[in-house]
């Protein structure tokens, strides 16, 4: 199994070079030909929702939107994909940042009771507790 890069999944999702894009999709469609699974770490998902919003200024509705359809690809393994689900539905109800929505939910999946912040916005969830 191959694991894919952030700038993998930029390029795929962004398309704002359409030669490496293409060179994603061919790479994929011939992972879904081999029967072959490329893998996506929580990490890498991460760092995406922090590249689309901080670089590409796209919009919360977008980035879920995008992450979902990720989540819809059989070639892709996502890492810890219960976690991945319960960030994505926690995300239309709130307005904390969607990295410390994924942080908290795979802090969750892991056995976590909360995970311990300073950030006053995160902590009006139950996913954090802020350390005061």
């Amino acid at each position: 199994m191959k694991a894919l890069d952030t700038n993998i999944l930029v390029r795929f999702l962004v398309k704002d070079d359409m030669a490496q894009a293409q060179l994603v999709l061919k790479r994929i469609e011939e992972a879904e030909a081999k029967r072959e699974i490329l893998f996506v770490s929580e990490l890498v998902l991460l760092e995406l929702i922090w590249v689309l919003e901080s670089v590409y200024e796209v919009s919360r509705t977008e980035i879920l939107a995008s992450i979902n359809d990720l989540l819809q690809m059989p070639v892709l393994k996502i890492a810890c994909v219960t976690a991945v689900q319960a960030f994505l539905n926690s995300a239309g109800t709130n307005t904390v940042d969607l990295s410390d929505l994924l942080i908290g939910h795979c802090a969750r999946l892991s056995g976590c009771e909360s995970v311990l912040t300073f950030d006053k916005k995160a902590s009006k969830t139950d996913l954090f507790q802020r350390l005061a």
